[in-house]
């Protein structure tokens, strides 16, 4: 994910004026949610969710953009954690002491985008945006697709976090023409191709389920190459267009696969390939905001998966994001891709 390069919609309060109250997005008491999360040191579930301390700071930053609040957490401190976890190999960890990996290296790669932070990472690594891009591309199999670390585990969101942050970084062989490649995008893209089933839908790998999260990754991956237009068509992007619009169900929500509940980060994973493929408006948007809404908590903020249930940083993006991309008031318009 990332925040669109024109105008957004203003971060905050005029546009959600006219609002009732219970549609309108709690600018203040979130972004005042995303602030506390560092403070809850005392607290077991801080400790215990250290594996995703850098996917955290991410999702709160990413947050934040979309409030238009991006300067809400210090930059300086944001830095320094983030570099705390570089490895000399150029892969980011999750946190001080992990082992680097695809997805928190990506987070950083976003990270440092966000706080305008590259000229930073070169004056504490020498070389530093090509060894991150090194780190990456390492990570490349013979078929195409990339794997999360060096044990190996494949998956189609590695490939589209790979182009990423390439993309960002510069690296990807269209913004080096005039350079060796450090991946094969050619191969990346043909994985990507051959992970689509029958319905539409992708899958992890080919022959799996499909997966509104690994169509998003799918469609992100083949959006960011150039090629989503040109492989799917009409006829393709209908098909699967009605494959997502099918996972809303009479709540409002959207599942991520047949059968299942839903759950507030579907409006982002399910919702952004629509909006990539021109489908969005296959959606009931006024059924959908409204369910997004009913996950807010309107006192302390922060977004929870389901009415009634304890809000979290995770689903506090993905809720934002989803009202982003449905053109709520007040906040900043975001990128599907």
């Amino acid at each position: 994910m990332s925040l669109a390069a024109g105008p957004g919609r203003g971060g905050g309060g005029g546009a959600q004026g006219q609002l009732p109250d219970e549609m309108k997005v709690v600018v203040e008491k979130h972004v005042a949610y995303i602030q506390s999360l560092d403070t809850r040191r005392e607290e077991l579930e801080y400790h215990l969710t250290e594996h995703l301390r850098i996917s955290g700071i991410y999702w709160g930053l990413t947050a934040l953009h979309l409030l238009g609040h991006p300067d809400a957490l210090p930059r300086d401190g944001v830095l320094d954690f983030l570099f705390s976890c570089l490895h000399a190999d150029g892969g980011f960890g999750a946190a001080p002491g992990h082992d680097p990996h695809m997805l928190y290296t990506v987070s950083s790669v976003q990270i440092l985008a966000m706080v305008d932070g590259f000229d930073e990472l070169e004056k504490r690594m020498k070389d530093g945006k090509l060894k991150v891009a090194k780190y990456i591309a390492g990570l490349q199999q013979p078929n195409g697709t990339f794997a999360g670390d060096e044990w190996g585990e494949t998956d189609t969101r590695f490939l589209y976090c790979a182009l990423n942050a390439l993309s960002l970084l510069g690296f990807l062989p269209s913004q080096q023409a005039d350079q060796p490649p450090l991946i094969d995008v050619p191969a990346a893209t043909a994985y990507v191709k051959a992970c689509q089933n029958f319905d539409g839908g992708f899958g992890t790998e080919p022959g799996a389920e499909s997966h509104s999260g690994q169509v998003f990754t799918c469609c992100g991956a083949l959006s960011i190459t150039g090629e989503l237009d040109s492989y799917l068509g009409e006829e393709g992007k209908d098909r699967l267009g009605a494959w997502l619009s099918e996972r809303q169900l009479p709540s409002g929500g959207l599942n991520g696969r047949p059968e299942k509940l839903v759950d507030v980060c579907y409006s982002w994973w399910v919702m952004s390939s629509m909006a990539m493929i021109g489908r969005l408006h296959w959606i009931d948007k006024a059924k959908l905001t409204a369910f997004i809404l009913q996950c807010q908590d309107p006192e302390e903020g922060g977004f929870a998966d389901r009415p009634g249930d304890m809000v979290d940083v995770f689903h506090t993006v993905f809720g934002l994001a989803g009202l982003s991309l449905l053109g709520h008031p007040g906040l900043v318009e975001v990128d599907p891709a």
